[in-house]
């Protein structure tokens, strides 16, 4: 019989490490950053492809009408956008994470990491 400590010692200190970080300023304010792109983007778009899908069903010949040529209507335009609207969103959503989110959730991933890598890699 030993009496070292045992094993599961230092797993209960990295989770209570884990806590305190989760209840700490910095992380509510990192969810509040993270929450304040996410969620109007997501409405925006929503609210973007549902005009476009209420249109396509209930104003036709709006959607039907030619821009360019024979084959070029408004539907075909509006369908196009929703990629461009996506890659629009994708590429905000990068910039604002380099300026807002990236350099919180590393200061508070090195300060996990000080508990982490004590007892190997985690990942």
């Amino acid at each position: 019989m030993s009496t070292d400590t045992p094993a599961s010692a230092p797993a209960e200190s990295a989770a209570e490490r884990y806590l305190a970080v989760q209840r700490s300023d910095e992380f509510a304010g990192l969810r509040r950053a993270l929450r304040g792109f996410v969620f109007p983007m997501t409405v925006a778009f929503f609210l973007w492809y549902a005009l476009y899908v209420i249109l396509s069903a209930y104003a036709r010949g709006f959607m039907g009408t030619k821009l360019f040529g024979s084959h070029i209507n408004v539907a075909l335009v509006f369908g196009l956008l929703q990629f461009v609207s996506t890659f629009l969103i994708a590429w905000l959503y990068s910039r604002y994470a380099d300026r807002k989110i990236d350099p919180v959730a590393d200061r508070i991933r090195a300060e996990i990491g000080e508990v982490t890598h004590e007892h190997g890699p985690r990942g």
